[in-house]
């Protein structure tokens, strides 16, 4: 059976520079079927879904459903749910969790604050406080939305649980479900496309250690799409996979052609070209579409490092 993941895989599409972007992900337990949009497609009131939507528009923050693995027959309204909020703008990172018994309490958040790293409201609306379990796995699974999320996502998020992995969740939505199963990984904020089990364990053993693994990874979500291609390409041309060093300090230009600073903590920076290209030959965007597509790539033209100009004598 064709679909728009085997065809993406069978064409070696790259995966760098195609995370969902979102400076804070805010993460809410809703078991149970989901919809398409499933904020306002699920079995949380949709009134609220709509409010929810609206507070975090143009904020920073991505709001998205979780449940855990297994079937999901309804189970009907649960008494509590998880909810967790993580920033990932590297130097400010962190992950913060909680549970609630009335979902509506997320509407007095404040949503500009929680985008730009500030978690006051979310612990003193919500009671959060730092989750120190671990990191999270998200693994996309949402079939409404492409089968290949769910053909592919559910299996990995129930092999995951069956040996043993702590912190993984189904999530609704994380964008490019030709590159399934998807996985996001919290507090960085690192995407990761056609995961496979022990591809997702080293991923975790790396957050862990404060290390990033590069192989199969689409970007930070706290950058936009030329960053995030930017950033990748740095850590490989450096040899740099420690967490929380890199950012993106700078963006000039514009499609279809940027050059991105990139700068470590340690004072050093890069200046990357990133060019936008199309994915050649058309294939299909999503299993759901009508018409092949040539979706956007972001290619690394080139990678230099900048030399700090030397002192007048």
């Amino acid at each position: 059976m064709s679909t728009c993941a085997t065809v993406s895989r069978s064409l070696d599409e790259p995966v760098s520079g195609t995370a969902a972007t979102a400076t804070t992900w805010l993460l809410l337990e809703q078991p149970g079927p989901w919809g398409v949009k499933a904020l306002t497609s699920s079995h949380l009131d949709r009134a609220l879904g709509r409010a929810l939507e609206a507070a975090a528009d143009d904020t920073g923050v991505r709001i998205a459903l979780i449940r855990r693995p297994g079937r999901h027959a309804d189970p009907g309204t649960p008494a509590e749910r998880q909810v967790y909020a993580a920033h990932t703008v590297p130097g400010k990172v962190w992950l913060r969790g909680t549970t609630t018994r009335d979902p509506g309490k997320l509407l007095d958040l404040d949503y500009a604050a929680l985008g730009a790293g500030d978690h006051r409201t979310f612990d003193t609306v919500l009671g959060g406080r730092a989750d120190e379990t671990g990191p999270l796995a998200l693994v996309c699974t949402n079939g409404k939305r492409d089968r290949c999320c769910a053909l592919l996502g559910r299996p990995l998020a129930a092999e995951l649980t069956a040996s043993g992995v702590p912190g993984v969740w189904e999530v609704t939505h994380l964008g490019g479900h030709r590159f399934a199963p998807t996985v996001l990984v919290l507090p960085y904020g690192y995407s990761y496309g056609r995961a496979e089990a022990h591809t997702v364990k080293e991923v975790l053993h790396g957050v862990q250690e404060g290390r990033i693994v590069v192989q199969g990874c689409r970007g930070n979500s706290a950058w936009g799409r030329p960053g995030q291609a930017a950033e990748l390409a740095v850590r490989t041309a450096a040899g740099e996979y420690a967490a929380d060093t890199l950012s993106v300090v700078r963006t000039d230009g514009g499609t279809p052609r940027w050059e991105v600073t990139v700068a470590h903590a340690d004072g050093r920076r890069w200046r990357v070209i990133v060019a936008q290209g199309a994915s050649l030959p058309p294939r299909p965007e999503s299993c759901g579409a009508s018409a092949l597509g040539a979706p956007a790539r972001m290619d690394v033209v080139a990678v230099r490092e900048l030399h700090a100009a030397a002192p007048a004598c």
